[in-house]
């Protein structure tokens, strides 16, 4: 044992010598990188030193540290998409830090400047940066689609959450999506009218300074609903210029945003604090038969204070409401007939109003030499909720109709910290993440009643107060065992407790169930230089039930887990094209299945996707750029026969692409298709919802003080159907029900206009 304790001994004391030695002749790089015109950091810009294959993404602060370097000469490329390319020959001296500033001015979009660095985890990041500048967005909801393969559409005009389809999944509403804007979440849970319900509307476009999103359930940050995967929103920290901006179409569309800098030009050029503020009206009359009467009011403010050189803070309040008509879902009997047309309706009292308000607060502490980095934000929100619908129009209720009413308050607050240790385990890179919170939802007066032309209610079908609460926490190990090759793995914890007051029994009843769940996580990727990547992901994770669902089983199904891998490439074969893959399976204990006019969720068994990703971006020439996602899904039902397995309006096949012109900076314009194929509308596909193929186009006139743009949506006015569900209904003047596709007709050949002022 003695000589044992000696030989470790002296191979440990014989690895510190070597330890020592090399770090005696090495050197460290530390810089900044920030925008040109106003002197502000640039976050994820990317930072690669050629010969090394090594790379670093800048902070929020802009900031980036290389230890341990060679002494010699390298030579450092500095990109971010959308700024210019520089290469920097920077000399290493030993026992000494090296310092290099850079300022990235603004340039079109340059394919060749984007690397595939092993400092960048998210596998898309790069793609969502390049289309950001490249696709034109109508709304923030529309903004999800950013995400290649997710689709959306809207079906109660234009003031409910759009429903979602990513990875053969029919979110809803955002039940296997986890959406957040700074940290804050969006989606509520256990609410009114569905489980996961992500209203985004309250986010104005223009704001919106990057988008970053995930597939499948790989990350620790992200608990739940994130199954399909996640999408976060960062606003922007300052602007460069004020904004008038007005929009008008076709249909009674008329949108107008405005947004000021408080603090002058000097505080937006390197000044240490910035404010602005910004206001969006939106009014639509629709294209349906009856006025959709859509109103929607937003205002949203900023502050962020640079306090030094290493710590950051923001606080954003906003407010957001509206209040629309709806014709509803019509039934395809009704049109075949000819007793209405496509943009009719049978209850034109459909419709409702929401509003949501929000505070949030947002921390960032970084070390003196930007190793480490503590981050938190705190974040409270207001919300109001009341939609009224018919769906089934006299299935229930032969004399009254079958309109119903979901309606909600709702008190959400909660806190977010993660701190990141960036170090050296020997030679070996590594970083550690760990993170903290909770989050608390208190919706009042639940409710859901069956009603008559909003007027009168008939029946109170469920009435209480939810409370559901969830406190979590992560570890997320990263290794850079070479600098090519590295391995993630992360475990995190949720502990969840759902209350369910019902106001609807005689006596006091109140009932309280608890649950917590591990996911595990783990990936691993290798990097071939700076132009390809392979990667596999391995994660588990879930979406909760509804806490009414939940409590009426007695716990039953709380956290169904959902089983995911990926195995994919990142690739540049050549300078101006980047091409991503994937092949996924994804394997679900529990489906879902929301019967939205009984405000309840239905399980329909074990369930197992499989599929592929494919996305490419190609710079054709210097002012013609190609883009493209396709996306194939197998989806089943794990527990039922051949031929009764599908799931329902899981689209098996998903398609967008374009071809963008850009002129110098000022002249842009681009030709675009939407493919969404057809897909079973029940278990037997028997029912099938009819597919889609769309093409719409948009030019853009910009100059440094004004922008003109006209868009057409819906290029050869086809026929399509936005939303279609499989429902069963009676009408007034039937004797039996029905069961066939009910559709919400999507948008007719549409123009708009758009003029924006910049000072």
């Amino acid at each position: 044992m003695k000589k044992h304790l000696q030989i470790i001994s002296a191979l440990l004391l014989l690895l510190i010598v070597f330890y020592n030695h090399a770090a005696a002749h090495s050197g460290s790089l530390k810089g900044g990188i920030y925008d040109e015109t106003n002197q502000k950091p640039l976050e994820g810009a990317n930072v690669f030193i050629k010969g090394l294959n090594k790379g670093a993404v800048t902070d929020v602060f802009g900031t980036f540290f290389f230890p341990e370097l060679t002494a010699g000469t390298y030579e450092v490329s500095i990109s971010y998409i959308g700024y210019e390319t520089i290469v920097e020959k920077v000399v290493i001296v030993e026992n000494q830090t090296v310092e290099l500033k850079k300022n990235l001015k603004q340039v079109p979009i340059n394919l060749k400047d984007v690397v595939i660095i092993p400092q960048k985890e998210l596998t898309y990041s790069t793609v969502s940066g390049i289309d950001l500048n490249l696709r034109p967005t109508n709304s923030a909801q529309d903004m999800l689609k950013l995400v290649p393969g997710l689709f959306i559409a809207q079906h109660a005009g234009g003031g409910k959450a759009e429903q979602i389809f990513m990875r053969g999944f029919d979110i809803d509403h955002g039940t296997d999506i986890s959406i957040k804007v700074d940290g804050m979440p969006v989606n509520m849970v256990s609410h009114a009218h569905g489980q996961g319900y992500a209203d985004l509307h309250f986010l104005i476009p223009e704001l919106v300074d990057k988008v970053n999103f995930g597939k499948g359930p790989y990350n620790v940050e992200h608990g739940n609903l994130a199954t399909a995967g996640w999408v976060e929103f960062n606003t922007k920290k300052f602007l460069d210029k004020s904004l008038i901006k007005m929009e008008g179409g076709l249909y009674g569309n008329f949108r107008t945003v405005a947004a000021f800098n408080l603090l002058g030009k000097n505080a937006s050029q390197g000044g240490k604090h910035s404010a602005y503020i910004a206001g969006e009206y939106n009014y639509n009359r629709g294209y349906f038969n009856a006025p959709q009467n859509f109103n929607r009011f937003n205002i949203f403010g900023k502050y962020t204070s640079f306090i030094s050189s290493n710590s950051m803070f923001s606080i954003t309040v906003s407010a957001f409401r509206s209040n629309w008509d709806a014709s509803g879902q019509i039934p395809t009997r009704l049109v075949d007939a000819g007793i209405i047309n496509r943009f009719g309706a049978v209850d034109s009292t459909e419709g409702g109003n929401t509003s949501r308000y929000n505070l949030n607060f947002q921390f960032t502490q970084a070390s003196d030499n930007k190793k480490n980095i503590f981050k938190t934000n705190a974040f409270l929100t207001y919300y109001d909720f009341e939609l009224y619908s018919n769906f089934t129009f006299f299935l229930n209720d032969s004399i009254n109709g079958d309109q119903i009413r979901q309606k909600e308050k709702r008190v959400l607050g909660g806190y977010n910290a993660s701190y990141t240790l960036n170090y050296q385990l020997g030679k070996m890179n590594t970083k550690t993440e760990l993170g903290a919170g909770f989050r608390y939802d208190n919706s009042m007066d639940n409710e859901l009643s069956r009603t008559k032309n909003r007027l009168m209610t008939t029946q109170q079908l469920s009435l209480g107060n939810i409370n559901e609460t969830n406190v979590y926490g992560y570890a997320n190990q990263t290794l850079f065992i070479t600098p090519q090759l590295v391995l993630i793995g992360g475990l995190r914890f949720d502990y969840f407790i759902h209350d369910y007051e019902n106001k609807l029994d005689t006596v006091y009843n109140r009932k309280s169930i608890s649950k917590y769940a591990f996911s595990p996580k783990a990936g691993i990727y290798y990097n071939f230089s700076d132009k390809a990547r392979v990667f596999f992901n391995f994660g588990m994770g879930f979406h909760t039930n509804d806490t009414r669902v939940i409590v009426s089983r007695n716990g039953a199904d709380i956290l169904p887990m959902a089983t995911s891998y990926d195995l994919g490439t990142v690739v540049k074969p050549y300078k101006k094209l980047l091409i991503t893959a994937s092949v996924w399976l994804m394997d679900l204990q529990q489906e879902f299945v929301y019967v939205g006019d009984e405000a309840v969720i239905e399980q329909a068994g074990r369930s197992r996707r499989m599929g592929v990703d494919f996305s490419v971006r190609y710079e054709i020439l210097k002012w013609l750029y190609l883009d493209g996602d396709f996306n194939y899904t197998y989806a089943r039902l794990r527990d039922e026969p051949s031929g009764a397995d599908h799931i329902p309006l899981a689209p098996p096949i998903t398609a967008i692409g374009g071809l963008t012109f850009m002129y110098k900076d000022y002249l842009s314009a681009s030709v675009r298709f939407r493919y969404l194929s057809d897909r079973p509308a029940n278990e037997d596909n028997s029912v099938t919802a009819q597919g889609y193929a769309l093409m719409d186009a948009v030019i853009n006139f910009t100059r440094p003080r004004y922008e003109i743009g006209l868009q057409a949506q819906n290029l050869l006015n086809s026929a399509w159907n936005e939303a279609q569900f499989n429902t069963e209904s009676r009408l007034a003047n039937e004797s039996s029900s029905v069961s066939e596709i009910h559709f919400t007709p999507g948008t007719p050949f549409f123009l708009k206009l758009t003029a924006a002022y910049k000072f």
